[in-house]
């Protein structure tokens, strides 16, 4: 794998990984959706130009302010490389009583959020409470598995 494959977030199946067919990758793909995970994954829509979209809607209230947070990740399956192409987005909005903000991101960006709380010795630690790294590993481990390549991609599928 080439240096600019790795810094873009391609990851390709080891040596000696049998490749799946492509109904089974999509089984995969479906299975990480599950009661546990905070994500859904689910079959595209002919209008959404993808085969499965994964989605994680996050909603709270941090420093006085709403925060609504939409993570989405489109993949397009091709049998013929044997790889599934993957576009993220990341919508978020943040309304505060004087303020309002939006921001739209494309790409293998990420959000993590931190909370601090008070340990058994009486310190402040610090908690991690949102990664959404989360919701993409498990999905490429999902393919990679399978024998697959994740191609992350920035513009289009």
């Amino acid at each position: 794998m080439g240096f600019f494959e790795r810094l873009n977030g391609t990851r390709r199946p080891a040596g000696g990984v049998t490749p799946l067919t492509a109904a089974a990758v999509r089984d995969a793909i479906l299975a990480v959706s599950s009661a546990e995970a905070p994500y859904r994954v689910r079959l595209a829509s002919p209008s959404e130009k993808a085969d499965l979209i994964a989605d994680w809607r996050i909603q709270h209230r941090s420093s006085g302010e709403d925060v609504d947070l939409r993570l989405s990740i489109r993949m397009r399956l091709d049998p013929h490389r044997r790889e599934v192409r993957a576009l993220q987005e990341q919508r978020s909005s943040t309304r505060g009583r004087l303020s309002a903000s939006r921001e739209y991101s494309r790409g293998a960006g990420f959000s993590v959020e931190w909370t601090y709380e008070r340990g058994p010795d009486g310190r402040r630690r610090r908690v991690k409470t949102l990664d959404t790294r989360d919701m993409r590993n498990v999905l490429r481990e999902a393919v990679v598995g399978a024998g697959w390549t994740w191609r992350p991609r920035l513009l289009k599928l």
